[in-house]
């Protein structure tokens, strides 16, 4: 039997808040991560109509007449995947500066809207912009998770979690997609997963861009899925097609816009010398990846080099959509310096204080597992916050001051 759940965001305590004092605000994420059905849902019980831009007819009557079109719109509206009407912000703007009503409009979008300037300045100041991803495992299992604060407080107490094991595989094949969810694993699910990257190169990019070859994308998307949570290197990328460094590299930048993939950037500081400054790659979603690299859960657990990968874009994707609800603002990055001493996230928060986390695929940890982060809460003094390694184990245990071993069960918690 499908499951049809409809999982709980934890990211709309967060909009319900935008729209009281904002004129606008945006949910933007990737194509069919629950976008539309988290605006729908809030803005039923608020008089919200529905209107959406992957309609022909509504997308060119908005862009042969976007002041009309906008003066004609409902008190309150959701206007949906509304990157593909790009003369509309412009009308929306003035809309909003006659009449500056909060909440009056809520956008949706499948594109990082803030990445194309005509668009982003625009709204500028006029917009809040929410990041909603493919779902948590927090929210998967329906409930809040608040790791990150307990990593910053430094309150992680000594306890027992369950060990995922063969559970885990299995969890980083499936992703975070409700549409690919209510799939069964294997065959099924892994054909959404293509399909979709498919519907998002001839839809979202070709909207973006005039590329000539556009299947190439997906099979680079591919070749950067086996090289996620490793450093960013076109050349690598690019080899396997006939074009050029600076090609892939705008490819790249195309695949960022839609949510597909993104660059890690690296931390710094005049603290530390002798640091690698190139980007970490990361796929959004380990879903997307598994299907890409014809994975499922048991391939996957047999192949430890792509398991430890995979399991660290799986965490630093979980961390990362825990954040986009979290109070604080926080920034994620990497540190790596050129002796090989790397910590695979490093998280800043409010007043210059760092947290870093180091991802292991084994279910032991030891104490030369905590060298990157060591080096770290050395070099910062108080400003380190914490570190933990995480593991797939079953204790938290500390491994000295503001060190900690966690299990990976604890971040859902």
């Amino acid at each position: 039997m499908i499951d049809t759940t409809i999982y709980p965001r934890q990211i709309e305590p967060r909009l319900v808040e935008a729209l009281a004092d904002s004129p606008a605000v945006l949910i933007h994420g990737p194509r069919q991560c629950g976008k539309t059905t988290l605006a729908r849902m809030v803005g039923s019980t608020r008089g919200y109509r529905y209107v959406t831009f992957d309609d022909d007819v509504v997308r060119d009557a908005a862009q042969d007449d976007p002041l009309g079109f906008a003066a004609g719109l409902p008190e309150r509206v959701i206007l949906d995947e509304v990157q593909r009407a790009p003369s509309l912000f412009s009308a929306l703007k003035l809309e909003i500066d006659r009449r500056r009503t909060p909440g009056r409009f809520l956008l949706t979008g499948s594109t990082h809207v803030l990445l194309v300037p005509r668009l982003s300045d625009s709204l500028a100041g006029r917009l809040e912009t929410l990041r909603l991803h493919p779902l948590a495992q927090c929210e998967l299992q329906q409930h809040g998770s608040g790791f990150l604060d307990a990593l910053f407080s430094g309150e992680l107490p000594i306890e027992r979690s369950e060990r995922l094991g063969g559970q885990l595989p299995d969890r980083i094949v499936a992703g975070g997609y409700p549409a690919a969810l209510t799939r069964p694993p294997g065959r099924r699910r892994a054909n959404w997963y293509h399909n979709h990257v498919e519907a998002l190169v001839q839809h979202d990019v070709r909207d973006l861009a005039s590329i000539r070859r556009l299947e190439v994308l997906p099979r680079l998307l591919a070749g950067a899925a086996g090289q996620t949570a490793r450093m960013f290197n076109a050349s690598d990328l690019a080899a396997p097609f006939e074009v050029t460094r600076p090609t892939i590299r705008d490819y790249t930048t195309l695949l960022e816009r839609v949510f597909l993939l993104e660059r890690l950037p690296a931390w710094h500081t005049s603290r530390l010398s002798r640091l690698v400054k190139r980007p970490k790659l990361h796929l959004c979603d380990t879903g997307i990846a598994s299907a890409l690299l014809g994975m499922d859960g048991p391939a996957l657990a047999h192949d430890r080099t792509l398991f430890g990968q995979l399991f660290e874009s799986f965490v630093y994707q979980e961390l990362r959509r825990q954040a986009s609800w979290n109070d604080a603002h926080l920034s994620f990055h990497h540190f790596r310096n050129k002796d090989g001493v790397e910590v695979d996230i490093v998280i800043e928060g409010g007043a210059g204080r760092i947290a870093g986390v180091e991802v292991k695929a084994s279910g032991t940890v030891r104490p030369a597992d905590f060298r990157g982060l060591r080096k770290l809460q050395a070099a910062l003094g108080d400003r380190f916050a914490g570190g933990v390694v995480v593991y797939d184990g079953e204790a938290t245990v500390p491994f000295g001051a503001r060190m900690h071993a966690v299990p990976v069960q604890r971040l859902f918690e």
